[in-house]
């Protein structure tokens, strides 16, 4: 498919060590661009991914992200240069409330899909564990090898890691460090699909899943991945069930697109969703 240039309520926030596309007008496509680094996060990269995942939240016509890297890494975690630097001068690091990459704590309204075209080490596996889902390159490799360099994975990663794939895999993980190919990774439940690793491959299945999800009802997608996000966040079922009804639901009733949705399927025809409002 090739790339578009959709028109926003607002443009896009200034890019520095990323590029943005749109391979429809529903869908932003963020490359992570720090090749010759791994594609590793400094605390600037931290701000700028924070600004473009609010923006991606506030643009009516955007329905679903996508983050890869560009080159051979994903992402292979923290500037340790950057770090090592700030620990020698004595500067805190503060990071977004969000966590690693704007990504690893996030919440968020929409969704965002991790397409995976290598290396995935350190924080870069602590934002994909948060992703809403995952496709993977063949060649990609997954590790939280902070154990190795004295530090933890502390963005976020750990309690979720032990919801996704267990306590045994996730102590695994965190106390070898060692490192996942994809298809391990693929059982273990880190990841949804792994696809081949030509050039381009694993972003046009991730851009496949994204088209999927951007075709469907925007508040139904926003609400049903709330009631995911309140189970997995260790909310038992009753509670979760509740909250959704009392806070989410009712704008979703609100709402055209659970009318049009329903009118849709009774006159047999693609529905017309509106931008959501949620």
């Amino acid at each position: 498919m090739a790339p578009t240039t959709p028109k926003f309520n607002n443009p896009p926030p200034t890019c520095k060590y990323c590029i943005l596309s749109f391979p429809s007008p529903a869908i932003l496509l963020i490359t992570l661009n720090r090749p010759k680094s791994l594609n590793c996060i400094n605390m600037d990269g931290h701000a700028e991914l924070e600004a473009m995942y609010a923006w991606l939240d506030a643009e009516p016509s955007l329905r679903v992200g996508i983050l890869t890297g560009n080159g051979r890494a994903f992402c292979a975690g923290a500037d340790l240069k950057e770090w090592d630097s700030q620990n020698a001068a004595g500067k805190p690091r503060a990071m977004p409330h969000s966590g690693f990459g704007a990504l690893s704590r996030r919440t968020g309204r929409k969704p965002v899909i991790a397409a995976v075209n290598g290396i995935c080490f350190g924080g870069g596996c602590e934002m994909i564990i948060n992703c809403d889902m995952v496709v993977a390159s063949r060649k990609a490799t997954f590790a939280l090898p902070e154990v190795k360099r004295g530090v933890i994975a502390l963005a976020g990663a750990l309690p979720r890691l032990i919801r996704t794939v267990g306590r045994p895999r996730a102590m695994e993980m965190a106390l070898t460090g060692r490192t996942l190919p994809a298809e391990e990774a693929r059982e273990w439940g880190l990841v949804n699909k792994v696809v081949g690793d030509g050039d381009g491959e694993v972003v046009a299945a991730a851009v496949e899943m994204a088209t999927l999800v951007a075709e469907n009802s925007p508040d139904a997608v926003i609400v049903s991945r709330e009631g995911i996000k309140l189970g997995w966040e260790a909310i038992g079922a009753d509670e979760a069930t509740r909250l959704l009804m009392e806070s989410w639901y009712p704008r979703l009733l609100q709402g055209e697109n659970i009318k049009e949705g329903v009118r849709a399927f009774v006159e047999k025809r693609k529905p017309n969703w509106k931008e959501s409002k949620l």
